[in-house]
């Protein structure tokens, strides 16, 4: 059995980099790469496709839309891997209604068991059990429909969790970097974006990096967990476990010193909250 697969992708590197990988498979054959979701259904009309690796933030249709779409069309349903950049936790609130998912960039060893997963399935489950599982994906999850859940992924929210994410997937000029949450040391805003400004303990030749993330500073602090990160500003937000001291100043104003020596300073309407976090 030969699969014809599409790759779905609104990046032009993510498709090339995964249609490279595929190529070491010899029975995914890519019929077409599309850089949309209105491409991926002509496609699935044209080349009556097995298999999808289908991105899930794309403009115009995004990933679950497509599913939608392509179950109002009634057109055959291929089997659907999604291919993200959204965190763990994000992941778990439709990991069991698909197929199986890839983080982007995908790695060799975790293809190959993507694909094992998709022989597994075309021997022993029906088309119609893989399609059900999709269309609850877009409505039964969490009861919303399928923009209000790209929104909450979107926004790094856990998504049917009560539980934080560890990871913060920043998405900037086609490459996605996935930051621990543990190692942000402060956020700042800066107009319509977020300057994250974290450790990177893994490269002693850069100990700390900036990452710039578009959105707001309310859905960021909705991401982060309250008992980890302080607001002590308007536009700020830091990690309690780098803040060195809370100081006053004889002008009556208050700051943070971070380990890092960096001070922040502390506004008036945030001043009791910060010291109750501190000492908790």
């Amino acid at each position: 059995m030969t699969f014809r697969t599409i790759i779905v992708d609104d990046e032009p590197l993510a498709r090339k980099g995964l249609d490279i990988r595929l190529q070491g498979f010899n029975d995914i054959n890519v019929v077409a790469q599309c850089c949309n979701g209105r491409e991926a259904i002509e496609a699935i009309r044209a080349y009556q496709v097995d298999l999808m690796f289908l991105d899930i933030q794309m403009p115009g249709l995004n990933g679950f839309q497509v599913i939608e779409e392509i179950s109002n069309q009634g057109l055959k349903m291929p089997m659907v891997i999604f291919a993200t950049a959204f965190d763990q936790y994000a992941i778990k609130a439709f990991e069991i209604h698909a197929l199986d998912y890839i983080m982007k960039p995908a790695d060799e060893i975790r293809l190959a068991q993507t694909i094992d997963k998709v022989r597994q399935h075309f021997k022993s489950s029906t088309d119609a059990d893989h399609k059900s599982k999709l269309i609850r994906l877009v409505s039964d999850v969490t009861g919303n429909d399928c923009q209000q859940i790209l929104t909450e992924l979107a926004n790094n929210q856990p998504v049917s969790l009560s539980h934080y994410s560890d990871i913060l997937a920043i998405k900037d000029a086609g490459e996605v970097s996935r930051v621990p949450v543990k190692d942000i040391i402060w956020i700042d805003a800066a107009g319509d974006y977020m300057c994250v400004h974290a450790s990177s303990s893994s490269n002693g030749n850069k100990p700390e990096e900036t990452h710039i993330l578009r959105k707001t500073m309310k859905q960021l602090e909705e991401h982060l967990d309250p008992k980890l990160f302080i607001r002590n500003h308007r536009s700020t937000i830091v990690n309690k476990n780098y803040i060195q001291k809370f100081c006053s100043q004889v002008n009556g104003e208050y700051f943070l010193v971070l380990k890092n020596g960096k001070e922040l300073k502390v506004s008036r309407s945030y001043k009791e909250k910060v010291k109750q976090a501190i000492n908790s």
